[in-house]
């Protein structure tokens, strides 16, 4: 291809001939329409290792296939099971579907650019690539703050808080895209912009540039996708938590005034259901904020100790967040009885549904008989 005419001779390991490094630079591999996007910083960076893009390529291999199987799986199984058409699994569905979303436009691009060791796809589409996965990201991470707080309002409120419908989870869905369009679209007329990763094969803000409009995005996008979400969250949960313990407390005193071990009724089954249902979000949640911390560090990195940043230590950005992708739909095939149950029917080859299902699946249906009530009233 064109791009290589001007490039040193190579090795077999993809290195100048002449000289293992020298005055040669990970920038020296990329094609000159993209040069005027790399930040200069990079230009101080050896290549990188030529394992690490096979290995990369390799990662995004397996993990593309198993996102795009989970969730497509994930969405389907929902969508066509009855009991599962839930106002609250609406929400899962949205969460599998910009998990789906963000492999399908990532994946095959860094197929490409693992392939031939730097960003070969042109500077419109590095900025589109950024683009989408910021996208997805900030998708999925709402749709968790909103699971969580559906929990939140089950769990803590119970029968005094307003039950969720099919009309308010979808607009909440709504304005989740919305927002997450507007805050991503925004490098496109000029608050922040979409560049080349320090590795090159990928693309996403711009975290090197000093002035005080680039990093007043990071600062403020920052806050929207990470600091802000982790909050609610937080506090959701301490509430979830203190909710269940004082109900377990009271379920322990009176099983005592009665002489008996437990209580065993339909609302302790419900009650059940719902605290299940919580460990599944606040489980999904934890493991969106393992998988997106590295990519916030190098963005502050970045903007405040870039000396400490190089090309290899932004490739973990990539591996984490792309991985999360993957976590989701296993979470729920996991966790959620009533999926597994739709999984053994529907596709007996990927069951994993166990003996201890049907008193959780029991209480799963309590839990969605009083949310189709509730709606219908």
């Amino acid at each position: 291809m064109s791009y290589w005419n001007n490039q040193p001779a190579m090795d077999d390991y993809g290195l100048p001939s002449s000289n293992p490094y020298g005055n040669f630079t990970v920038v020296d591999m990329a094609p000159k329409d993209i040069l005027h996007m790399i930040h200069p910083h990079w230009y101080q960076y050896p290549p990188m290792n030529p394992m690490m893009y096979p290995l990369l390529l390799i990662f995004m291999l397996f993990t593309g296939i198993l996102c795009l199987a989970g969730n497509f799986v994930t969405i389907w199984v929902f969508m066509n099971t009855k009991s599962l058409r839930t106002p609250a699994n609406l929400l899962v569905v949205n969460l599998a579907m910009s998990d789906f979303l963000m492999m399908f436009t990532m994946f095959p691009p860094m197929m490409v650019t693992c392939y031939y060791h730097t960003w070969t796809l042109g500077p419109t589409f590095c900025q589109v690539y950024a683009f989408l996965g910021n996208l997805c990201g900030c998708a999925s991470i709402w749709t968790m703050v909103f699971i969580t707080f559906d929990r939140y309002n089950v769990i803590v409120k119970g029968v005094a808080g307003e039950p969720l419908s099919t009309k308010k989870a979808s607009l909440w869905i709504l304005t989740i895209w919305v927002l997450s369009i507007t805050w991503c679209i925004a490098p496109f007329f000029g608050w922040n912009r979409y560049v080349p990763e320090g590795n090159l094969t990928g693309c996403g803000t711009d975290y090197l540039s000093e002035d005080i409009l680039s990093r007043s995005y990071l600062y403020v996008y920052s806050t929207w996708v990470y600091f802000l979400p982790l909050a609610i969250t937080i506090y959701c949960y301490v509430f979830i938590i203190k909710a269940v313990a004082a109900h377990e407390k009271g379920m322990r005193d009176q099983a005592k005034k009665m002489g008996i071990k437990s209580l065993r009724n339909e609302e302790a089954q419900k009650t059940s259901a719902e605290c299940r249902l919580a460990k599944i979000a606040m489980t999904t949640v934890a493991l969106w904020f393992i998988a997106w911390t590295p990519y916030l560090l190098i963005n502050w990195v970045g903007m405040f100790a870039r000396s400490y940043l190089s090309p290899v230590y932004t490739i973990w950005g990539y591996v984490f967040a792309k991985a999360n992708a993957v976590y989701n739909p296993i979470v729920y095939a996991i966790s959620h009885p009533k999926y597994r149950a739709a999984m053994e029917k529907k596709l007996p080859c990927l069951s994993c549904k166990t003996e201890s299902d049907d008193v959780s699946e029991s209480a799963s249906t309590t839990t969605s008989s009083a949310e189709e009530k509730a709606e219908s009233a």
